[in-house]
């Protein structure tokens, strides 16, 4: 019954075009099934960049890495940000290496990879099969020239080959995973030499090289056959793009790959377009997919600008407005609010010592369009695999700013920049991009705030995708966000994990000036839908003079209605009601909070979970808990009014 009426909720989500887009991929699937032959004889013609040794690492950099390779070599591989699994050595590649459960190795096209009896969670063998670590092999190599290294790459690949034949099994399920999967392929390709280097020695290597071609031909042939498309035309479709254009330039092989190589290379100067605002904000209204459509974005960019195709200017303009973006809300203190869904998912893992995606990535924008030294170590290293003149663009892209309109976002504080920075962002924009808005959260008109490089109001992140239902629910929904729920309803309609059926859409009424002197008054019309319409109406005022913040929440409606109001507060806070309000301390700074309006109730919650209120999730399946002020009240149009005021300590 569940399956059915999200079945009925997609189709609710599609155009007549990806309804016929669909049953024709359902046909090409079942064909596949009968007549999928092997790849044709692979020509010499692989790219390799002939690279030397490996770029210059600290002490510390350098033993993390052999650490790491080291515990991969045990069968001990670090999946998501931070959690270590054993998978076997060599591993289980379609085993889900936290419940045990072993996918049954039938044609990809018929497993239901949502059968968590059947295959465990498919995020975690996903995850795995990325392949990531491998690289993390290719540079210890790289860096200490040890035979061992290289055998235990190719042994890993070997297996790998063995387990997962084409179009058998768990992993080969998603485009998107055999785009990921091709582009970490091609970094160690170029890591270790292509084919003049050690993985292809004696008659086993040379079956190995022979067997590997066959299977990159199988990804590039599948990644081809089955783009995402229509309402699943996100992160997904740049990632399958990314892999498939740098898989057809490492390995122009075969009579096919001049046509993949081509398309994917237009379709990304497309996607490039449509998947980021022309401030810079990725239209999926997640932070995280900010980052990881722009990993893909770079690594076909410095790709094109090796093998000497470079992308186009519009292209690198679009990364640029990216991570002024990306630069402009990161407050000092390295943080960006987590808005929208994250899952921890990577292009690649180049360092070793669990830095920041983020700095990485300004770091590698740093190097690329102003010649900065790059000392991200991510960025050396990817820098090194790719090595290419860097692209011509226009420097005044890269300055910051505070106002994104198009995205969605406006930022308001003082001091930007400094140790007594106040950094506070409003979220206007849109829930999320395409028809069923997958990575968007119902978070309209909720913002953020941090102090002296301290995150204090935050947006609580994102858990699990695939954990109980009622966790996905609350971390997407509007009491998970700084902002109002009525009638215990979410903003938005949701019609499954990765899809809502009725979206909020929320409308900017009073434009700012500026960051410190900020004056914003917006509405949402996610609660029209109530039988007795809602109007959520929110100013927000900031005075840098005063260090004071005042949100105040107008519901207008013919009858009274539950009202709540959330602020959730980051868990390193000493936080504590009093008798006016709340009063929240960091290291560096104090908040006080004043609340005014009729008959209001004040609750501070932490750690609930019937229903779950008050938690934070800074990793992919980690969550912990953090204090919530819930406001309550029964209003059709008395404002609730909250003044804050900050001080330095």
């Amino acid at each position: 019954m569940a399956r059915m009426t999200w079945l009925v909720n997609r189709l609710r989500c599609m155009s007549v075009a990806e309804v016929g887009y669909r049953v024709q991929q359902a046909a090409v699937t079942k064909l596949g099934k009968r007549i999928d032959a092997g790849a044709p004889p692979p020509l010499p013609r692989a790219l390799t960049l002939r690279l030397q040794g490996a770029p210059a690492l600290d002490a510390a950099e350098r033993a993390a890495l052999l650490d790491d390779a080291e515990r991969i070599l045990a069968g001990h591989v670090l999946l998501f940000a931070d959690r270590r699994f054993d998978v076997g050595a060599p591993p289980a590649w379609n085993r889900d290496p936290d419940s045990g459960v072993t996918a049954p190795s039938i044609f990809a096209g018929d497993l239901q990879v949502t059968d968590r009896d059947k295959v465990g969670d498919i995020k975690h063998i996903w995850e795995l099969n990325r392949h990531l670590h491998l690289v993390r092999l290719a540079q210890a190599w790289a860096l200490t020239g040890e035979e061992r290294w290289a055998r235990a790459l190719a042994g890993q690949l070997r297996s790998w080959l063995d387990q997962c034949p084409p179009s058998t099994g768990p992993n080969w399920t998603s485009s998107l995973e055999l785009g990921i999967r091709l582009i970490n392929w091609s970094l160690a390709w170029q890591l270790c030499g292509g084919e003049a280097g050690p993985l292809f020695a004696g008659d086993e290597g040379e079956r190995l090289r022979a067997d590997w071609l066959a299977s990159i031909h199988a990804h590039c042939r599948s990644i081809a056959r089955h783009l995402s498309r229509h309402s699943s035309a996100n992160n997904h479709l740049i990632g399958e793009l990314a892999g498939l254009y740098v898989a057809s330039s490492t390995w122009p092989c075969w009579r096919a790959s001049h046509g993949w190589r081509e398309q994917a290379r237009r379709e990304l100067e497309i996607e490039a377009q449509a998947q980021f605002a022309r401030d810079g904000v990725n239209r999926e209204q997640a932070f995280a997919y900010h980052v990881f459509s722009s990993e893909f974005l770079f690594v076909a960019g410095l790709l094109g600008q090796a093998s000497g195709e470079p992308f186009s200017r519009n292209y690198w303009g679009v990364l640029q407005r990216a991570l002024r973006f990306l630069r402009s809300v990161m407050d000092v203190g390295g943080h960006v609010p987590m808005v929208g869904d994250a899952d921890d998912g990577a292009v690649f893992r180049l360092d070793a010592t669990g830095a920041s995606r983020a700095a990485q990535l300004l770091a590698l924008g740093d190097a690329v369009f102003g010649g900065g030294s790059h000392a991200h170590p991510g960025a050396r290293w990817l820098l090194h695999a790719l090595p290419g003149p860097r692209p011509d663009v226009d420097a005044h892209e890269t300055e910051t700013a505070w106002a994104f309109p198009d995205g969605g976002y406006l930022l308001f504080g003082s001091n930007f920049g400094t140790a007594r920075e106040i950094k506070g962002m409003l979220d206007c924009g849109p829930l999320g991009y395409l028809g069923i808005a997958a990575h968007g959260h119902a978070d309209a008109l909720a913002l953020t705030l941090s102090v002296a490089g301290e995150e204090c109001l935050v947006d609580p992140g994102t858990y699990s995708y695939w954990q109980a239902q009622k966790w996905r629910d609350y971390f997407r929904g509007t009491a998970a966000h700084n902002t109002v729920r009525i009638d215990g309803l979410d903003q938005s309609v949701s019609g499954g994990r990765f899809m809502w059926l009725k979206k909020a859409r929320a409308a900017i009424e009073r434009m700012p000036q500026s960051p410190h002197d900020f004056d914003f008054r917006g509405s949402h019309d996610g609660y029209q839908r109530l039988a007795d319409p809602v109007r959520h109406v929110r100013s927000v005022r900031f005075d840098g003079a005063s260090n004071t913040l005042v949100v105040r929440d107008e519901v207008a409606a013919r009858r009274p209605h539950a009202v709540e109001l959330f602020w959730h507060f980051a868990p390193e806070l000493n936080v504590r009601l009093t008798s006016t309000g709340l009063a929240a301390r960091g290291k560096g700074f104090t908040l006080q909070m004043q609340a005014v309006g009729a008959d209001l109730k004040l609750e501070l919650v932490r750690g609930a979970e019937h229903p779950p209120l008050g938690w934070i999730s800074r990793s992919y399946e980690a969550k912990e808990p953090c204090d919530v002020l819930r406001i309550t009240t029964v209003s059709s149009a008395v404002p609730v009014e909250c003044r804050f005021t900050i001080n330095f300590i």
